[in-house]
């Protein structure tokens, strides 16, 4: 598996579709290559134990889509794509004791480690695919991800099918990915991001391959209407769409995210759900 990470080199950009087994591959192979980058860019911006939404800086301490901490003191939380842990370790802060991640590299696991002891809030955490689940129907009261695993989900059906099994009755579903619009525009913080170039309903995932045409990085759109009839399908009920705006004390570029193009088109959207 390291050699694979170490060698694995873009040599082509596509938009194409593309399996489980081989989104998934992908995706594990370049957070493998991208987590200490990715920890050290941004890991201030997130916090040791915070739970940010996205990069507009939203916190659930903030929006309480999970519902008010006091009363998750005795469900069980799953985060998935949890990363470093930031998010489900601000839960265990709260006191929130039993809560679990996943997340497809080992590495980023490393980074959660490393933060428990910096803590002294240690999440446990498993390396595990968002696409399939290893837990038991109705294992959780809340499943909660902050730009986790699902924007690099083609198939986002089956994942959400996935996150309502392991769901309880009356449990609830958050996470967040990137606004669907944000696909009609340049991914460029500047000016150039701010003219539409490509059809918002063009749903081929975009794909870096490697030199024989294998994905190393995928990342999936889906519109707002997908995403509202897949979560139907799973046999939940929505509750709320989130679209944070930016606010003015925000002057962070994190990729195509920055405070001009903030000000003008949304970049994250919020699902919240519940299954009943």
């Amino acid at each position: 598996m390291i050699d694979d990470v170490e060698q694995a080199t873009v040599h082509r950009v596509a938009r194409r579709p593309l399996g489980p087994q081989e989104s998934a591959r992908a995706s594990r192979l370049w957070w493998e290559r991208a987590a200490d980058e990715y920890q050290a860019e941004h890991g201030s911006f997130l916090g040791d134990a915070e739970f940010v939404w996205g990069p507009e800086g939203l916190t659930e301490r903030e929006a309480q889509l999970l519902g008010n901490p006091a009363d998750l003191v005795g469900r069980r939380v799953l985060e998935i794509g949890c990363g470093a842990g930031q998010c489900g370790r601000w839960l265990r802060a709260q006191g929130v004791a039993e809560v679990v991640g996943i997340d497809m590299s080992a590495r980023q696991l490393q980074h959660s480690h490393r933060l428990d002891k910096a803590t002294g809030h240690r999440l446990p955490v498993v390396q595990a695919d968002a696409q399939w689940l290893p837990f038991a129907d109705a294992s959780f009261d809340v499943v909660c991800s902050s730009f986790g695993a699902f924007p690099f989900i083609p198939d986002i059906r089956t994942a959400l099918a996935e996150a309502a099994r392991v769901l309880r009755p009356g449990g609830r579903l958050a996470f967040s990915v990137s606004h669907p619009i944000r696909w009609c525009f340049p991914d460029s913080p500047g000016e150039d991001g701010l003219q539409a170039r490509d059809s918002y309903f063009d749903r081929r995932p975009y794909v870096e391959e490697d030199e024989y045409g294998r994905a190393l990085y995928v990342e999936a759109h889906h519109t707002i209407g997908d995403w509202v009839r897949a979560l139907a399908d799973a046999g939940l009920v929505i509750r709320d769409i989130v679209e944070p705006e930016w606010p003015e004390d925000n002057d962070q570029v994190w990729g195509g995210w920055s405070p001009l193009r903030g000000r003008i088109i949304p970049g994250t959207a919020i699902f919240v759900a519940d299954r009943p």
